[in-house]
């Protein structure tokens, strides 16, 4: 999924998707954390290091890697992935 330098332009990460991103406190060893993109925190069009996100469980880094979109139904609850239950 992931196209070279596609993790330095924004137009090319969204909400919803899954990434791998490497959080401040882990440059030194490169450690990669996985999550669901929430919101897009870099304003400019492109970043030489990588567009800075914050994931779905709260965590902030720069994205290394696109993996590919959140599965369906992921963040939701039974109840919210079946309309006809209220």
């Amino acid at each position: 999924m992931d196209t070279p330098g596609s993790n330095r332009q924004r137009m090319a990460i969204r909400a919803g998707l899954v990434v791998d991103i490497i959080q401040k406190n882990d440059q030194r060893t490169g450690k990669r954390t996985r999550g669901t993109v929430k919101e897009i925190l870099t304003n400019s069009p492109t970043h030489p290091h990588g567009i800075k996100v914050r994931l779905e469980d709260g965590r902030v880094g720069r994205v290394i890697e696109i993996i590919g979109s959140s599965p369906p139904g992921a963040g939701k609850t039974r109840d919210d992935a079946d309309p006809d239950k209220k």
